[in-house]
C-alpha cells in the first residue's frame, strides 16, 4: 500500500511540474476570471439601459410641462393684451367724457352734441365688439 500513495505522490508531482497541465490551470482561471467579467459587464450595462430609460422619461416630463407652460404664457399674453386693449379703450371713453364735461362747462353745445355722438358711436362698436368675442372663442375651442 505504502508503494501506492508513493506512486500517487509521485504522480501528483509529476502532474504539478508538468507545463501543460500548468497551462490548463491557468486557460481554466483566465476562463472563470473573464465569465466573471462579463456578467459584471453585463450587469453594468442593465443599470445603464434602466438610467437611461428613467433620463428618456424625465426628458419626456420635462418637455410636457415645458409645453404646458408655454400655452399658460400664451393664455396670459392674450389676457394682457385684451386688458390693455380694454384699458385703451375705457381711457379714451373718460377722455371723451373729459370733453364733453368742458364743452358743458363753457357752454358749447355744438361741440358738446358732436362729442356726445362720438361718445355714442365708441360705445356701440365697443358693445358689438365684445358681442364677437365669444363666438370667436366658440371657434378656437
Amino acid at each position: 500500500m505504502r508503494s501506492k500513495s508513493t506512486a500517487s505522490m509521485q504522480k501528483l508531482v509529476a502532474m504539478r511540474n508538468n507545463p501543460e497541465a500548468t497551462r490548463r490551470k491557468e486557460g481554466k482561471l483566465r476562463e472563470r476570471k473573464l465569465s466573471r467579467s462579463i456578467k459584471k459587464v453585463r450587469a453594468e450595462m442593465v443599470e445603464i439601459r434602466e438610467g437611461q430609460k428613467r433620463i428618456k422619461e424625465g426628458q419626456r416630463e420635462v418637455r410636457e410641462k415645458f409645453e404646458e407652460i408655454s400655452k399658460e404664457a400664451a393664455m396670459l399674453k392674450e389676457e394682457t393684451n385684451l386688458i390693455s386693449e380694454q384699458s385703451a379703450a375705457n381711457q379714451a371713453r373718460l377722455d371723451l367724457m373729459f370733453q364733453i364735461v368742458k364743452a358743458r362747462s363753457e357752454n358749447d353745445a355744438a361741440k358738446d352734441a358732436a362729442l356726445t355722438q362720438t361718445l355714442r358711436e365708441l360705445m356701440a362698436k365697443q358693445v358689438l365688439n365684445k358681442s364677437k368675442l365669444p363666438d370667436q372663442k366658440k371657434e378656437e375651442d
